[in-house]
């Protein structure tokens, strides 16, 4: 049975005890989980939050991104070996927060440009630190779970072929991919086709509307995107990923320049839907 998370991004990127009533307020709402950003920083905040979840019977997962000093697809051997640290460290964080799984562009830095296409040295660059760092998650039992991003964040995986191509060449049963509704929905030609294509190796989906506003309340393909995970009997994370203003450092990073929708009403009106959705498509079975 899927369960329903939600990324606490849209108040805050930065881990500490701040997010606890938040925390309380998305249990009460009916979320199995939450989903907080791993950032830089080496703090005991990660313990005390993984405790605090624990405590109230919540299950969390964890999203990092790549940067242009730690990039795994680096022509700098130096540069790709740093990478390989941060991830282990971020792990490690994970691990503190009883996180079962680290999504995210980890694979290259986020925005960091070439000025070509990606290039296969590339995808092998990038394997060989997914793998590595696979080692490190296998030890925690925690699933990096990859992404693909659009084409103004990311050249190196825009869609879930290429995002298969790469998790097939780190060949590792740690290393996974996310599919993310909000990016499918500027890259992807046909939903269905491009779930399926990423279904054997998919651990975990993000639910973002085309705005990065309220699920439902866009033009996201939401009805071939539940129906297509029903097909391939996808049973993991269904988590709201929406964004704000409220944490502007994070905001400015990502090219935030507007509030989508008030954050309690993406959490309270999400929740329905996602429920609303999977109860459309329960019935829903492969085609014989």
């Amino acid at each position: 049975m899927n369960k329903i998370g939600f990324n606490v991004l849209v108040w805050s990127a930065v881990m500490s005890d701040d997010l606890f009533p938040i925390v309380d307020r998305l249990k009460s709402i009916g979320y199995n989980g939450v989903e907080c950003f791993i950032g830089d920083d080496d703090t005991p905040a990660y313990k005390q939050f993984g405790d605090y979840t624990r405590s109230l019977d919540l299950g969390v997962t964890a999203v990092m991104v790549g940067t242009k000093d730690e990039n795994p697809i680096d022509k700098s051997a130096i540069v790709r070996k740093k990478a390989i640290d941060r991830i282990r460290r971020a792990i490690d964080k994970a691990h503190d927060m009883n996180a079962t799984i680290i999504c995210g562009p980890f694979h290259s830095g986020h925005s960091i440009f070439s000025h070509m296409p990606p290039q296969e040295e590339e995808y092998k660059w990038a394997a060989e630190v997914l793998y590595a760092a696979g080692n490190h998650a296998a030890q925690a039992n925690i699933t990096l779970a990859l992404e693909a991003l659009n084409r103004f964040e990311c050249y190196l995986c825009n869609t879930m072929e290429q995002l298969s191509k790469l998790i097939n060449l780190a060949d590792h049963p740690n290393v996974k991919a996310m599919y993310d509704t909000h990016h499918a929905n500027v890259e992807e030609k046909k939903i269905p086709q491009s779930i399926h294509t990423i279904s054997p190796v998919l651990a975990h989906v993000h639910i973002s509307e085309n705005d990065r506003g309220t699920p439902g309340d866009g033009h996201v393909r939401w009805d071939e995107t539940f129906s297509t995970l029903a097909e391939i009997n996808y049973d993991g994370w269904l988590t709201i990923e929406a964004f704000s203003r409220n944490d502007p450092a994070f905001a400015n990073s990502i090219g935030v320049w507007r509030d989508y929708s008030e954050p309690w009403a993406i959490a309270e009106q999400g929740f329905k839907f996602i429920k609303e959705m999977l109860k459309k498509h329960e019935n829903k079975i492969p085609n014989q």
